[in-house]
């Protein structure tokens, strides 16, 4: 009931698009350039390492027509970069450029800008800036990803718990392990199946060709190691669930198998790029391992007290939570190293998703350490249940009494005891769940330093923070209506360029003896002031209009179509600091 419930949740949790890793930091034209002359590469910086695509852009011409490129590579600067080469003779006018790359944590971002050869032109290209995603593929590819993580969590947090815990009856746990490895298997392979139309933003379908890129690829490569890891984990847990105690040679073998399964999710996520690699790297396995651990064995051990046809002793709960507080201790140190490399700055912990999912995330690692310790003071209370029931000792005929000594004796389901131990540990075990959500929901969240380092970017190059206000006007005679599309760039306070173009009634550029614009900040009583626009032939600019100071400015724009009939019209712009 309660996985069913979490798929409930992802499946309506993933129906918008994925927030990807990587951030554009600038591009070559900048977005909304007017060029003198026909560049002839397109270049795209990210804060971190991109994969590219057969299909990672896509230019379309100042009549909506897609020009033949060359093939996306790397630029000479680094992996972080994307580049491709423009034919050799640009017409003027306005081009759109669409363009989609994997992040190196595997996610896919994407994204359009425009720029212009001689004089802006007019375009009907519709091309969002959001990521395209098909919610079908992107909803089953997040299930998958949701399930290969309980699995993992079910499979060595069930070994662990079997090996270390010693449960006087294993029966239940085996249905356990059989289900996390065949569960792993099965969302493994989907993830396999979904990579190429999930990195393309297509529905799902079997492409051959498609799939087999993907197996070169990185995230192929990683999740093709999970699979190659799951055959001697089979002959593991074989071997544990065949006989009780295994030697240490065994025990090794299957550290490092658990191992290795952590390491495919750290090499597939946020540790694998960015600062300080091997230290997240290593940070990451154990993050993975501790909440297994944990997790997993908290199952095992719900399991148990549910399940098992023999009573659960306190001594096995006493191991179990020593394992518990280990596993969170390294999950504090983890954490909050792992929490540190992501935000990058306090203020990322209230100014970004990231920082508010992992506030969400410390009040759900608060409960659920709350939920551990009243486990512990139940398991406190067993322990000194069996260690006041002495065991009966049949006395000898004709003999003195033998003498009494105390034995753990497994105490009886129906206790109060062994009753609150069960419902404190369900508890816990619902609490972990959502841990577990909240923390597949962050590694595909747009971490707070990339953030905050493309916003930094952004306040200088002009990517997303330029303002395009568009202005409708009517002047009252046939054919004077028409409207304004003015860009100010960055769209902040200081110097600002503008770019003004006039599109008719058809939407086609019109050409205007006289256009002004003028900027007012009522609540300060600033302005107007006169942006002083010039002809450039086709559009209006200027590079030195200055609003020294932010807010909700007041943009009049008067547009004049003949000698004597002109109109002014005003919109509210908002200009940030």
């Amino acid at each position: 009931m309660l996985l069913g419930t979490v798929l409930v949740l992802l499946l309506l949790g993933s129906a918008g698009p994925a927030s990807a890793h990587a951030a554009l930091r600038d591009s070559d034209p900048k977005d909304g350039t007017v060029l003198k002359s026909a560049p002839r590469h397109l270049t795209l910086s990210f804060t971190e390492s991109v994969g590219l695509l057969e299909d990672s852009f896509r230019v379309l011409d100042p009549d909506n027509h897609r020009l033949r490129t060359g093939e996306a590579q790397h630029a000479p600067e680094g992996s972080d970069t994307a580049r491709v080469t423009l034919p050799a003779k640009l017409a003027e006018g306005t081009y759109v450029v669409a363009w989609r790359v994997v992040s190196a944590d595997s996610h896919p971002v994407s994204g359009a800008f425009t720029f212009s050869v001689g004089k802006p032109s007019a375009t009907t290209a519709v091309v969002g800036t959001d990521p395209v995603e098909n919610p079908v593929t992107a909803g089953l590819y997040t299930i998958a990803r949701y399930l290969a993580y309980l699995a993992a969590a079910l499979l060595i947090g069930t070994a662990v718990f079997m090996t270390a815990c010693r449960p006087p009856d294993p029966a239940p746990l085996r249905r356990l392990l059989r289900a996390g490895w065949w569960a792993l298997l099965a969302s493994t392979v989907a993830l396999l199946m979904l990579r190429a139309p999930y990195e393309s933003g297509t529905a799902p379908s079997l492409d051959p060709a498609a799939f087999t890129r993907t197996l070169t690829t990185r995230p192929g490569l990683v999740l093709l190691a999970r699979l190659a890891l799951l055959l001697p984990l089979a002959v593991f847990l074989v071997r544990l669930l065949r006989r009780e105690s295994l030697s240490r040679a065994w025990l090794a073998a299957g550290t490092a198998l658990s191992v290795g399964l952590a390491l495919t999710w750290a090499a597939g996520e946020h540790a694998s790029a960015g600062i300080q690699v091997p230290v997240a790297m290593t940070s990451s396995v154990l993050h993975v391992l501790a909440m297994a651990v944990w997790l997993g064995g908290l199952t095992a051990l719900l399991t148990s007290l549910y399940r098992s046809q023999a009573a659960v002793p306190a001594s096995v709960v006493t191991s179990f939570s020593r394992l518990a507080f280990w596993s969170v201790t390294v999950l504090v140190v983890t954490g909050v190293y792992q929490s540190w490399r992501g935000l990058g700055s306090g203020n990322a912990l209230t100014d970004t998703t990231y920082g508010r999912l992992l506030v969400v995330k410390l009040a759900a690692v608060l409960a659920l350490l709350a939920a551990a310790s009243v486990s512990r003071r139940w398991t406190a209370r067993l322990t000194q249940v069996e260690a006041a029931v002495p065991e009966r000792v049949p006395e000898p005929v004709g003999g003195p009494p033998a003498p009494r000594e105390p034995a753990a004796v497994p105490v009886s389901p129906s206790t109060t005891h062994h009753l609150g131990l069960r419902r404190s540990v369900l508890a816990e075990g619902a609490v972990g769940v959502a841990v577990l959500v909240i923390t597949t929901i962050l590694t595909g969240t747009l971490p707070g330093r990339a953030a905050a380092e493309a916003a930094e970017t952004a306040s200088t190059t002009g990517l997303p923070t330029a303002s395009v206000t568009t202005i409708p006007f009517d002047v009252g005679i046939p054919g004077g209506q028409g409207k304004v599309q003015i860009t100010l760039d960055p769209g902040r306070t200081g110097d600002n360029r503008v770019e003004a173009v006039v599109y008719g009634p058809d939407d086609g550029i019109s050409t205007v003896p006289e256009l002004r614009l003028s900027l007012t900040l009522p609540s300060q009583d600033i302005g107007p002031i006169d942006a002083r626009l010039t002809d450039k032939g086709g559009y209006w600019a200027t590079n030195a209009l200055n609003l020294p100071i932010a807010g909700d400015w007041e943009m009049k724009v008067t547009v004049r179509v003949t000698e004597i009939d002109q109109v002014s019209e005003s919109k509210t712009v908002r200009i940030v600091g």
